[in-house]
């Protein structure tokens, strides 16, 4: 039997299923997360939008609900709870705040909303925008709420555009624990008000082997912490312990045994400066060291790791609203392991091993939860050796990335490219992918990226599931556009639901074997497989047995797959064949098929001249009740009038066709547009249109400029 896992990422709560013989992915979460779009409301629902730069695009879901002053969004609660966290965006240099109602009773205390921390801007990362529009915020509500209440949010003195709300039951404040050093006892003042600094470190000197408790409270720090070794920090937990700092731990060595839990570390970074430490830690917390139960936020990075963090555990932390990257192993790391964690909102990847210096080795990344990385990927491994990402459930990447990224991109020198077995196993990926701006064509689901160097070492892909892509599912590229080979690749077990454009995207020279990859939904055609640069080989695809549902090919490698179409448009008078897979018995230089169904009136196909009969074939997709064919030649008074005799034939199957309208001669002239229509009878039930031309009075060829098949007749 299935199990049953709920994830709050797409409208509402998403129910998915697992496979009972592999592990859920994502992490198990103390919170249950409800969709704005999905709630009560009066005021406007935006998106869904995957346009770079929009607000509905950086979304959960890729919508939410905007509220003008007054308006409000009403929640069910999904479960008890006695706190809320609120994703939310307002106008950049704009202030407010969210009145909180339970069950219609307004609560005394407010969520305060700013733009203080959104609209970054990384002019220097070719083909970035303004991004980073949301920010997150949180209240105890100082009461209980049952499953079932009411809990609304209502807008004042500002614009509010309200994306998720999180409903968590938070634990009291835990006891000191036995023998341990407090912070207030070195001097700390937890009213946040003087400086706790020097308190902090005098409490690390005196607890040495022990524990630095940190009671509840707010405690300020003007500058980082360092010689931090063979000591805990604790907190009273995550919602009663705050430290406010945008730089925490700041070292280049330590003997480790480093153990950080149970209190947030909140930051006052607004804009990403690479040069500056801004991170909770920047360096090396040692060997054999841990993070965990923390809330992360405000900050550029969360971890970035540097030097001997061998056998380091981060496990079952928050990480939001960071300007860059949430963790970052940059390089030497050896047997870290970073799981169950939530992650919303970074500037960059989410989570990256990047091989500088030396490799990340037998590191992984498991069980992770992470959604809306508004720049850059979810989890990207540049280099490496023996890395495993597992479990981990990955949802609405933006601008510049994928979901996951396998990659030989150096950035810097010197660099050590992936070897030994690279394992990607039991990853779901929801809405992940995205347009990359720099190369005018998209980044997949899951992406295989030889970027550098040729892929060497053994990619492993196997038990994903990828849902509901704007465009491909798994993605092999050479992204410098040097054509090095991705190789040595396999997928195995993966299932694929509603990709807008293709499953496979293969525009690098190289090889992978694919088994049991089952898809449905797919947008444009199974299979585009056209390496780049254009002479630099071939991509072969091995079928290892098992696949369905994605065994056709884009027949044209100068035009791109048009996404959208996995689900299918409600108007009418879509143009059914705009976008869609065409094939022809020939064609003439590079007046290819695609030609007929790129929405361009003057781009056009012609078939091989003087060789009559020829056709041109277009895939819709699926089986439609078409009823109207408008055919088209270029409008320019320079295509004279010209008479085309065609037979459109139609298919179910792409292989037996029947005749639809017999042969006719069809009036083709500029004085009125180069336009004919052809009606199809009432009972026409057509996938594959084909037109079949014996004829032409203009030129010893067949030729269309568009081909366009519509429901209404």
């Amino acid at each position: 039997m299935p199990t049953a896992v709920t994830v709050a990422l797409a409208a509402g709560l998403l129910t998915t299923t697992a496979p009972t013989a592999h592990a859920a992915a994502g992490a198990t979460l103390p919170f249950t997360s409800v969709e704005a779009e999905s709630a009560t409301t009066t005021g406007t629902k935006i998106g869904p939008d995957y346009t770079q730069g929009t607000l509905a695009s950086e979304a959960s879901g890729r919508q939410a609900v905007r509220l003008a002053s007054g308006q409000r969004v009403e929640f069910t609660a999904p479960s008890a709870a006695n706190a809320l966290n609120v994703a939310y965006s307002v106008p950049d240099g704009q202030t407010g705040s969210l009145n909180v109602y339970v069950n219609g009773t307004k609560l005394a205390k407010t969520i305060a909303v700013t733009s203080k921390y959104s609209y970054v801007d990384t002019s220097w990362i070719p083909g970035a925008k303004t991004h980073h529009f949301y920010d997150n915020a949180r209240l105890l509500l100082g009461q209980n709420v049952q499953a079932g209440d009411k809990v609304a949010l209502e807008a004042t003195n500002a614009q509010v555009t309200v994306d998720v709300a999180d409903f968590e039951q938070v634990a009291g404040a835990a006891s000191q624990p036995a023998g341990s050093v407090s912070v207030t006892s070195k001097g700390a003042d937890p009213t946040g008000q003087g400086d706790s600094t020097q308190a902090f470190r005098d409490a690390i000197a005196s607890a040495q082997g022990g524990v630095v408790w940190i009671p509840p409270g707010e405690y300020r720090l003007t500058s980082s912490l360092s010689g931090v070794q063979n000591v805990t920090l604790q907190g009273a937990g995550s919602w009663h312990s705050i430290v406010r700092t945008s730089r925490f731990i700041d070292q280049s060595s330590s003997s480790g045994g480093v153990h950080i839990k149970d209190f947030a570390v909140i930051g006052e970074v607004t804009e990403r400066v690479d040069s500056n430490p801004d991170n909770f830690v920047n360096g090396s917390l040692g060997p054999n060291s841990s993070v965990s139960g923390m809330w992360l936020q405000h900050l550029k990075v969360g971890l970035w790791l540097m030097g001997n963090n061998d056998n380091l555990v981060v496990e079952n932390s928050r990480f939001l609203d960071m300007t860059a990257d949430g963790l970052n192993l940059n390089g030497n790391a050896r047997g870290v392991k970073v799981r169950g964690n939530f992650l919303r909102n970074q500037g960059d990847d989410a989570l990256a091993m990047w091989s500088l210096y030396a490799p990340d080795t037998n590191s992984s990344f498991e069980n992770n939860t992470i959604t809306q990385p508004n720049l850059a990927n979810g989890i990207a491994i540049y280099g490496g050796t023996d890395i495993t990402v597992r479990n981990n459930l990955v949802s609405d990447t933006n601008a510049l990335g994928s979901g996951i990224a396998i990659s030989n991109q150096k950035f810097l020198d010197p660099f050590h490219p992936l070897s030994g077995t690279i394992t990607v196993d039991g990853n779901t990926l929801v809405r992940t992918g995205a347009m990359n701006p720099n190369w005018s064509h998209p980044m997949g689901a899951l992406r295989v990226d030889s970027y550098d160097s040729a892929i060497e070492a053994q990619v492993k892909i196997t038990n994903t599931t990828v849902t509901d892509s704007p465009y491909s599912a798994f993605e092999f590229v050479s992204g410098s556009g040097r054509g090095f080979a991705a190789k040595n690749i396999t997928v195995d077990g993966a299932t694929v639901r509603n990709t807008g454009t293709v499953v496979v995207q293969a525009e690098a020279q190289g090889a992978a074997t694919f088994r049991n990859v089952t898809a449905t939904g797919v947008g444009a055609a199974g299979i585009y497989n056209c390496p780049y640069p254009a002479n630099s080989g071939t991509f072969a695809l091995t079928d290892g047995g098992g696949n369905s549902g994605w065994s056709s090919t884009w027949s044209d490698c100068s035009t791109w797959p048009q996404p959208g179409q996995g689900n299918p448009d409600p108007d009418p008078v879509r143009n059914l064949a705009k976008g869609r897979p065409a094939t022809a018995t020939g064609s003439q230089d590079v007046y290819t098929p695609g030609k007929a169904v790129d929405g361009d009136a003057n781009s056009y196909w012609e078939s091989a001249n003087n060789a009559f009969p020829q056709s041109l074939t277009v895939d819709l997709g699926s089986s439609e009740a078409v009823r109207r064919l408008v055919l088209k030649l270029p409008p320019s008074a320079a295509w004279g009038a010209r008479t085309q005799t065609v037979t459109v034939l139609g298919s179910t199957d792409g292989s037996n066709f029947s005749t639809v309208v017999g042969a006719t001669g069809y009036r083709f002239d500029p004085a009125t547009g180069n336009t004919v229509t052809v009606a199809l009878p009432g009972s026409t039930n057509l996938r594959y249109v084909r037109l079949s031309v014996s004829a032409n009075t203009g030129w010893p060829a067949g030729q269309f400029s568009e081909v366009e098949a519509y429901l209404t007749s």
